[in-house]
C-alpha cells in the first residue's frame, strides 16, 4: 500500500510534467496515513482549537473562532449568513441528526456487540447535502463521507473515505480529527488504537502552495 511519502513523490512528479500547472490533483488515491503531514508544518495550535469546536457540535464558526482566538478565513468563506457551516464533524457523529442515535454511538455498539463487524461506519454525508449546502448563502458541501472502524488482532484500524481533500491544511487537520476519534473509539471499546488508510476521491494542492511541492 502506498505511504504518506509515496503520494508526495506523486504530487511532485505531477509538478515536474507540469510546471505551469496552477493547481495539481490526484484522482481515486488509497494511503496509509502514517504522518500528519504530507506538505507543510500542522498548526498545532489551531488544530486544538477545531478539536475543541468540534467537540463543541457547534455548527457555529464563532464558536470556533473563540476558541482560537482570531478568525479562519476558510470557514468565514463558507459559513452562512448567520455564521453557520454544515461541516462540524462533532456534530455529525455525536448528535442524532434525526436518527435514533448518534454515529459514534451506533459504532461503539456495533464493535462491542461484534468485533469482527465490518458495519461499524460513521456516515458524515447526508444525502440532503445536495439541496443543503449552499442554504442561506453558504457554501459547504461535507468533504469526508464515511469512516468504517474494524478491530483486528486487537487493533482499531479506520478506513477514511473523502469526497475531496486538499493536500495541505485539508490534510493536516483532518487526519489530527480522524486520529483523535480513533483514539477516543479505541479508548472506549478497550483496544489499542491501529492505523489510518486514507482514501480521497480528489485530493489536490491549491496554487498558493504549489511552492510546497
Amino acid at each position: 500500500m502506498d505511504t504518506v511519502r509515496a503520494i508526495r513523490e506523486q504530487f511532485r512528479t505531477l509538478k515536474a510534467v507540469q510546471p505551469d500547472a496552477t493547481h495539481l490533483e490526484l484522482l481515486g488515491v488509497s494511503f496509509l496515513a502514517n504522518e500528519p503531514f504530507i506538505f507543510g508544518t500542522p498548526n498545532q495550535e489551531y488544530i486544538d482549537a477545531e478539536i475543541e469546536w468540534y467537540e463543541s457540535c457547534s455548527g457555529s464558526v464563532d464558536t470556533l473562532f473563540d476558541m482560537y482566538g482570531k478568525r479562519v478565513a476558510i470557514w468565514d468563506s463558507i459559513a452562512d449568513d448567520d455564521g453557520y457551516v454544515n461541516s462540524n464533524y462533532g456534530q455529525l457523529i455525536y448528535t442524532w441528526r434525526g436518527v435514533s442515535e448518534s454515529q459514534y454511538m451506533k459504532v461503539f455498539r456495533e464493535l462491542k456487540r461484534d468485533p469482527q463487524s465490518r458495519k461499524a461506519v460513521m456516515i458524515y454525508t447526508d444525502p440532503k447535502i445536495h439541496d443543503t449546502w449552499n442554504y442561506n448563502g453558504m457554501s459547504d458541501f461535507y468533504c469526508t463521507n464515511v469512516v468504517q472502524y474494524q478491530i483486528r488482532h486487537g487493533f482499531l484500524t479506520a478506513v477514511v473515505q473523502m469526497r475531496s481533500n486538499d493536500a495541505v491544511f485539508g490534510y493536516n487537520n483532518d487526519y489530527a480529527w480522524q486520529r483523535h476519534v480513533l483514539e477516543k473509539l479505541a479508548d472506549d471499546l478497550e483496544v489499542q488504537p491501529g492505523n489510518i488508510i486514507w482514501q480521497v476521491g480528489n485530493m489536490h494542492v491549491y496554487e498558493r502552495h504549489l511552492e510546497l511541492v
